[in-house]
């Protein structure tokens, strides 16, 4: 017999504790965004959660931007990871199963047991407590997805004080981006990271960061690559400045000492709104917008999330969560975030593409195999680059215990929800569930998701998230507002507030960047905030939901405006294509230009029979207004480091920008890519 749902768990509670009952989940879902203060307390008191003062209601204040939520309550989002630790122990449940590309080729994951992980937070917020981290004080982190990284972030917000993290595979422009901007007191980083078989040594780059950031005081060193790596390279004495005194110094500690220590700092109670973390935009253009959640409202959006994702730390369950990520990707924040719920986390450090003189896209799911995880997730464009491999997962390890398997980041191809349900485990002897997300680094949640006990239909997202006021609108009226929008692409929009959105972005005068990057669109009858996420979506008669890509980059061939993602699906279904990238190009004064980029497969070329077999299936799966005026054969498609395509940095250069004005490349995956970009751009000029 197949676990409870954690969705069933839910509903059971609603029914046994507060008398309610739904007959499907469209109701429910309708209950929880209309009552928000009865559903976000609901949520609290299902998870048991404490606060260590008395609190009168869930949502205090309601007004978008700005609700308060849970006035009065204190917790901290540590505690509520360590309370786990006596039962899950108990119930031989692991805290964190662990391997890096080494212990995966030994066929030898690592595992840090409960108890093991509470000591470590504790030792090291006292260590961090020792060098003068206070509650508020800024903590930046330059590590790779390991152990002691979750260890650090636990850590730091037992003290009250702020993470933000950047993975070590981001350049020094992008790290100095993100990290100037909130002037951290302490760094923790890593001496470098073995990727795709190479080690990459960061210590030269540590040296150039901190030159840069004045304002830390401590460097704490992670010997990921050399155990023995020399924190003191990264120290700076004293020196002397006349009458002031000695000023600038900086001390430099290792990671193996803090983790050490003898003495313990218990996680502090703070205020439900208190600041947990900076996370970030992609940055490709600009500067990237620092985004800061609260301990609350990051609390009770991965709790939800556990639901829909149906993971659990029951002794029924015993859950292993593992969604490949770097640290610079909020996937990390989430997967980190499972904890909260007890549950075991599965961290992979390492490419999931192996060596790149030998690609093997059989790795995560070995480690899947090694770690027994039961969820696995991980970007789209990872399951159509094993479909187009050829893998076989059931050949590279044990997946018995694999139960979900988990996308995001750009719509699911049909054909790689037909290669998941062929290739992967039958629990039960059903096909595996397939849970698709939808949402965002921008209140660390989804706004469209999965759901366990509802239909799964091909390139759908099931259910909108609860709590979640999605829909789709119509474009302004005079009035600025929009209209609801059934079974018709409409922007994406949230009507009401949710306890994760943003608290505000650090440094920004006024709420103006914050106002203009969500709510510069829409209003609702009474002048009331309506956040405008910027994706094109439809929402289905049934209540799921089709992401067509980002709505400022659309197409619009005669007046028809047409999302991304159906001209990818039709593109990619092809064999020789690995990736795709479109743009229109719209000229003043000149009819518009709509170029299609396809990345083959080696030894491909784009010869007339392909171009062909491309146009047909444009004009089978759209229109024949879709149709590609240009096709160009390209050496890759960028993307940046989370995994997006950047159709928007392209266009823009591809219009006349300059590749340092549009896009940052040290925020990007393959900055290599863009040079070919830049030399098609000059011969069109």
């Amino acid at each position: 017999m197949p676990p409870t749902p954690q969705i069933d768990h839910y509903r059971r509670f609603l029914h046994e504790q507060r008398g309610l009952v739904f007959d499907d989940y469209a109701s429910l879902w309708g209950w929880s965004v209309t009552e928000l203060d009865a559903f976000w307390r609901s949520i609290w008191d299902h998870f048991d959660l404490r606060s260590e003062t008395p609190f009168d209601a869930a949502l205090c204040e309601e007004r978008m931007p700005g609700a308060v939520w849970f006035r009065g309550a204190t917790l901290n989002i540590a505690a509520q990871a360590l309370r786990h630790v006596d039962a899950a122990e108990a119930a031989g449940h692991p805290a964190i199963v662990h391997a890096n590309e080494a212990m995966l080729a030994r066929g030898e994951p690592g595992e840090m047991r409960w108890p093991e992980l509470r000591r470590q937070v504790g030792a090291v917020a006292a260590s961090m407590h020792d060098l003068g981290v206070r509650r508020g004080d800024r903590v930046a982190a330059y590590l790779p997805n390991v152990p002691a990284t979750a260890v650090a972030f636990l850590a730091v917000a037992s003290l009250g004080a702020v993470w933000s993290v950047c993975s070590p595979d981001m350049g020094p422009v992008a790290v100095l981006d993100r990290f100037r901007q909130i002037e951290p007191k302490l760094l923790i980083a890593a001496d470098g990271v073995r990727y795709a078989g190479q080690d990459i040594d960061r210590m030269t780059m540590l040296g150039q960061l901190l030159d840069e950031l004045p304002t830390v005081t401590d460097v704490v060193l992670l010997g990921n690559l050399d155990p023995q790596a020399d924190p003191s390279r990264l120290a700076r004495p004293a020196v002397t400045a006349g009458a002031a005194g000695s000023a600038d110094a900086r001390g430099a500690h290792r990671w193996d000492t803090l983790i050490a220590n003898t003495r313990s700092h218990a996680p502090e109670a703070v205020p439900f709104d208190h600041p947990l973390w900076i996370v970030y935009s992609s940055g490709t253009t600009g500067l990237p917008k620092p985004i800061v959640h609260g301990h609350g409202g990051v609390l009770l959006e991965m709790l939800k999330g556990s639901i829909h994702n149906n993971v659990g730390a029951t002794a029924e369950t015993g859950d292993r969560f593992h969604w490949y990520s770097s640290t610079g990707w909020i996937m990390w924040n989430c997967q980190v975030g499972a904890l909260m719920g007890g549950t075991t986390i599965c961290l992979f450090d390492g490419s999931p593409a192996g060596p790149k003189d030998a690609p093997d896209w059989s790795t995560l799911w070995r480690f899947v195999a090694l770690s027994g995880a039961t969820f696995f997730g991980a970007g789209a464009a990872f399951y159509a680059s094993c479909l187009k491999a050829g893998v076989e997962p059931l050949k590279h390890g044990d997946l018995s215990r694999l139960r979900a398997i988990g996308s995001t980041g750009s719509p699911l191809a049909d054909e790689s929800y037909d290669w998941i349900w062929a290739n992967c485990p039958k629990p039960g002897g059903r096909p595996i569930w397939i849970c698709i997300i939808s949402g965002g680094t921008d209140f660390a949640g989804a706004f469209l998701t999965g759901l366990i006990t509802e239909p799964l239909v091909r390139g759908q997202m099931q259910v909108r998230s609860l709590g979640a006021a999605v829909h789709a609108f119509s474009e302004v009226d005079a009035e600025g507002q929009g209209r609801v929008l059934i079974d018709e692409v409409g922007e994406l929009v949230c009507t009401r507030p949710m306890p994760s959105m943003p608290l505000y972005f650090w440094g920004d005068r006024n709420h103006e960047r914050y106002l203009s990057s969500y709510f510069d669109m829409y209003r609702g009858p009474n002048g009331e905030g309506i956040w405008r996420h910027g994706d094109w979506l439809r929402v289905t008669p049934s209540g799921g939901g089709i992401i067509y890509g980002r709505s400022d980059a659309t197409i619009n061939r005669h007046g028809i405006r047409m999302g991304t993602s159906e001209l990818y699906r039709a593109v990619e279904t092809h064999p020789e294509v690995l990736d795709s990238l479109v743009v229109d190009l719209e000229y003043l004064g000149r009819p518009s230009c709509l170029l299609l980029f396809v990345q083959l497969r080696d030894g491909m070329a784009l010869d007339d029979t392909l171009q062909m077999r491309l146009k047909t299936s444009i004009k089978k799966a759209l229109s024949a207004r879709h149709v590609p005026d240009e096709i160009h054969q390209v050496e890759a498609i960028p993307r940046t480091l989370s995994g997006k395509k950047m159709e928007l940095p392209i266009k823009k250069l591809l219009l006349g920008a300059a590749a340092e004005q549009v896009m940052k490349r040290d925020a990007m995956a393959n900055a290599e890519a863009v040079a070919w970009y830049q030399r098609f751009a000059r011969r069109r000029e």
